[in-house]
């Protein structure tokens, strides 16, 4: 039987592609390829997962606006990286949850769009 495998990709729109994907760059070192977009390779030598998961319509965990998705980034250390955030000027939630899943956290891209930052556990 064919089935999905992983995470193939998350699309959506912008008002200015690339300045959206020159923040992500600079402030979350993603590596933009010249087509404008990312390739997220697995690395089985470090924790975590892709998840795909349907939210209730009427969800509040994406924030306060009208996002119909939200993004989750894996990342190596939450607080560092939310410090640095916060120092280039970056909206972020100043709450952090931990669960037997890891650590997470949250903040805004110059869109207004909440992202979801998650260091899995050890």
């Amino acid at each position: 039987m064919a089935r999905v495998i992983g995470l193939g990709g998350i699309f959506f729109k912008a008002r200015d592609p690339a300045a959206l994907a020159a923040w992500y760059a600079e402030h979350l070192g993603l590596n933009v390829d010249d087509w404008g977009g990312v390739r997220f390779d697995e690395d089985e030598r470090r924790a975590g997962y892709a998840l795909w998961s349907p939210f209730p319509a009427d969800t509040d965990y994406f924030g306060a606006g009208r996002q119909p998705y939200m993004i989750n980034f894996r990342v190596d250390d939450l607080d560092a990286l939310l410090a640095q955030l916060r120092a280039d000027g970056v909206a972020a939630d100043e709450r952090t949850e931990v669960s037997e899943f890891g650590r997470f956290g949250w903040i805004m891209d110059i869109e207004g769009t909440r992202i979801e930052l998650w260091q899995p556990p050890a």
